[in-house]
């Protein structure tokens, strides 16, 4: 592969930055295919090597400037690798196996999808249900914005949210719609197997879907204003993780 190569194919995919390669590695969903960095190695690699296999497939040395043309940014660590792509869920939830899950309706920001996909994995979600239109995909810059904790996530991907959901709801999940004028979240008894719906940033969850679940809204200081939707998504995970019943 040169560096002249895209974020994905169907052989593989781009990651870079330290903290996403040692969480792939970790992982171990995914196979290490190549790696590119400086001669000089970086500061991340001490931190990177205790994690690689024996044989490293193929370390390629080039320049700096060839790694911000080949992450498309300057925040790679000095660190890029070629991995085979991310494998999504390929059966829909049900909660005698993951009774905590997450489901992210039309999130178009790269960094706002990973940093909700980092509070997931720490608030102990146990599965997220994405779309596969209208939505930001599982892009590097998104593996980047979790830290690389989204490796370690079972994402489904679905054509239809609202379809989805129906299923969801059909085999007991209670949902919990993250809205601006829901009941205050902090007063709501959470139950078992339970789901929250984080929506657009800008335009909210979309109107059939809020209607399948309780709506739930994070007080704040006036109504006209409100929290970004990965802050949102992070308080109101804590709020399910340990007041779910």
């Amino acid at each position: 592969m040169s560096t002249k190569a895209t974020a994905k194919s169907s052989t593989g995919e781009l990651l870079y930055g330290a903290h996403p390669l040692i969480e792939m590695l970790k992982a171990k969903k995914r196979k290490l295919i190549a790696i590119y960095t400086t001669k000089q190695l970086p500061k991340s690699w001490d931190r990177i090597a205790p994690y690689l296999p024996k044989s490293v497939p193929n370390i390629q040395y080039v320049t700096r400037e060839a790694l911000d043309r080949m992450a498309g940014c300057s925040d790679h660590n000095g660190v890029v690798a070629w991995v085979s792509p991310f494998k999504y869920t390929s059966q829909i939830f049900h909660p005698s196996k993951k009774p905590f899950l997450l489901v992210l309706d039309s999130i178009q920001d790269v960094r706002n999808v990973g940093a909700i996909l980092r509070s997931a994995y720490c608030t102990g979600v146990d599965g997220v249900v994405m779309c596969k239109t209208k939505s930001a995909t599982l892009t590097p810059a998104v593996f980047k914005a979790s830290a690389g904790l989204a490796e370690h996530l079972d994402i489904y991907q679905v054509a239809s949210l609202k379809q989805a959901i129906s299923e969801l709801k059909a085999v007991g999940y209670n949902f919990y719609m993250a809205v601006l004028n829901g009941k205050d979240a902090t007063q709501v008894e959470y139950k078992k197997p339970a789901c929250l719906v984080i929506g657009n940033e800008a335009f909210g969850i979309t109107p059939d879907i809020q209607k399948m679940g309780q709506p739930i809204t994070i007080p704040q200081r006036t109504p006209d204003i409100s929290y970004n939707a990965s802050v949102a998504a992070g308080i109101l995970l804590f709020l399910l993780a340990n007041k779910t019943e």
